[in-house]
């Protein structure tokens, strides 16, 4: 680590690999983050030495995503009796969040414009570079703090080093594969998200770097492939499922399949229909078929219509859907429930009880009341919201999505998502280990 002193002519915004310091008084404040490169759901320390005693200070975090958006927060700290901050032992005073929170900073990042959501989507060819600043006193609007006392530059990447990316576009399959490192052959996992379609991969990078072979599959709006979801061919996804069997680095039978959102409700189908998928890990989604039928070799299972008229609106203009999904308790919604009777693997359930999208909870119940006790696990966190992804992401209450007039509620309150974000992506991980080891050698 090089500790500069900051002058006039210098700003640690220009830096992506050194570490600022400034000297007050006799003493040298400086700044680190250790370590310094880390994926993006490992946790660092964030440390400031050589403050005075008892001396208030703002901690300020800010990166820039790729579309330019500054995402910031920011926490007010006093240092202890030897003139140090510690993130992980003292307790932030106000700003962002209050409390001991080691990740504080980079958990509770906030866009600085309205409705933008952090989402890495280069995740090989860069890491996101949080710049951590320390100033002097309270800094309560960005702009008129002047210098900081110190500063540094972290790397936060979604990929460890050595995995590989290899493009998908075999047959209908569209989408990317994520290799760890090495030989295999390595548990495969299918990775699936939501309504906005195209493909995201930086869940599908976190989870290769944690030795998974994980297919990142697009189903709409995305290269060739429709431009809007109409109907859930499962014939396509059973195609994605034997591609990845079959490559080389791949160790079968089975495999296992994550979804968020409308993802979730295609990770349930695949469950039930498809026998080669024997872990399923479902955020937040349906158990019912709704705005977009099931077609499977010459099997049709309805949707339920989306209530639009039920649309609400909310004091910022954002589009809140929960009430246009219509009771699935209702008689009228039994030809469209997912027959989850047919699974035969297991299913991880991850609900968070503050989703303004729908009431997932129920969703999970109705599903689990349909399979054996021993076939499900449920992961319920109060004050989460819809969008549960692997920790380093900050909650998004409200965001843009495409296809969408106005920005659309996602719900959540920032503490207690993140503590959910955090359980749930270890208990995740753990899971897809477990269900996709090698079967015991029989001793004969």
């Amino acid at each position: 680590m090089i500790a500069v002193v900051v002058g006039c002519c210098q700003s640690p915004r220009h830096s992506t690999d050194l570490t600022f310091a400034r000297t007050v008084g006799c003493t040298m404040v400086e700044v680190t983050v250790t370590p310094r490169s880390s994926l993006a759901d490992q946790a660092v320390q964030v440390l400031v030495c050589g403050l005075a005693p008892s001396q208030l200070v703002t901690l300020r975090a800010w990166l820039t995503d790729e579309h330019g958006e500054r995402f910031q927060a920011r926490a007010f700290y006093r240092s202890d009796g030897a003139g140090t901050v510690d993130a992980g032992r003292h307790a932030a005073l106000g700003g962002n969040y209050t409390g001991v929170w080691p990740m504080g900073l980079f958990w509770f990042l906030q866009p600085d414009s309205l409705f933008k959501r952090l989402v890495k989507r280069d995740v090989m060819g860069s890491p996101f570079l949080v710049h951590v600043e320390v100033f002097d006193g309270l800094c309560l609007v960005s702009g008129q703090q002047g210098e900081p006392l110190a500063a540094c530059t972290a790397e936060r990447w979604y990929v460890s080093p050595g995995v590989q990316r290899v493009p998908i576009r075999e047959g209908r399959v569209r989408g990317a594969l994520l290799l760890p490192p090495g030989p295999g052959p390595f548990p495969a996992v299918i990775d699936l998200f939501g309504g906005a379609g195209g493909l995201m991969e930086f869940r599908a990078g976190l989870l290769a770097s944690r030795g998974f072979a994980v297919l990142a599959l697009a189903f709409f709006a995305y290269e060739d492939l429709p431009k809007a979801l109409t109907q859930l061919d499962l014939e396509y996804f059973e195609e994605a499922v034997e591609l990845l069997l079959r490559h080389p680095k791949v160790r079968g039978p089975g495999l296992g399949v994550i979804g968020v959102s409308k993802g979730a409700e295609v990770a349930l189908a695949m469950a039930a229909f498809l026998p080669q998928v024997v872990a399923t890990v479902w955020i937040n989604g349906t158990s019912f078929l709704y705005g977009n039928p099931l077609l499977y070799k010459g099997l049709c299972i309805p949707s339920i219509p989306y209530q639009t008229e039920c649309i609400r609106f909310t004091e910022l203009g954002a589009m809140d859907n929960s009430a246009i999904f219509t009771d699935p308790r209702s008689p009228t919604c039994g030809a469209s429930a997912i027959p989850v009777e047919k699974i035969r693997g297991k299913v991880l359930f991850v609900v968070g009880e503050a989703d303004r999208s729908f009431n997932s909870k129920l969703f999970a119940q109705l599903a689990m009341a349909r399979l054996p006790q021993d076939a499900y696990r449920l992961l319920s966190y109060p004050g989460a919201g819809h969008l549960i992804e692997p920790p380093g992401s900050p909650l998004c209450s409200i965001s843009s999505l495409r296809g969408n007039p106005l920005p659309v509620v996602w719900g959540g309150e920032p503490q207690p998502h993140a503590r959910a974000q955090e359980h749930s992506w270890q208990e995740i991980v753990q899971f897809l280990e477990l269900n996709l080891s090698p079967a015991p050698a029989i001793k004969l």
